[in-house]
């Protein structure tokens, strides 16, 4: 069983940076690829940045250059630096992971990026 809690989001202005966490339970966390979605109002839930259990990144290009998917597996925790961001990205954030292919979601943490 893996459980996932998100946190750091918040209200913030455009051009303004947050670093969004989620800290994980269980052992499997460095076994695993780890990846951070987004659903915004109206709209399907959808991948925005992915990492592998070696540290293989991968962005959907709406992000590239801005956001940056880190994990610490001694911390079982992983990490989303989003800067020079803009309203466009307001939308609750979620992680997940899916070891054995069975999908484990975090209850997500809402980004709100508004002057």
């Amino acid at each position: 069983q893996v459980q996932l809690v998100e946190s750091g989001g918040g209200l913030v202005q455009p051009g303004g940076s947050l670093r969004l966490s989620c800290a994980a339970s269980g052992s499997t966390f460095r076994r695993t690829a780890m990846g951070w979605y987004r659903q915004s109002p109206g709209k399907q839930r959808v991948l925005v940045a992915s990492i592998s259990k070696i540290g293989t990144t991968g962005y959907v290009d709406s992000v590239k250059g801005r956001f940056t998917i880190s994990r610490d597996n001694a911390k079982n925790t992983l990490y989303l630096q989003m800067n020079s961001l803009k309203p466009e990205d307001t939308a609750v954030y979620y992680c997940n992971t899916n070891p054995a292919g069975v999908d484990y979601w975090g209850k997500g943490t809402l980004v709100t990026v508004s002057s």
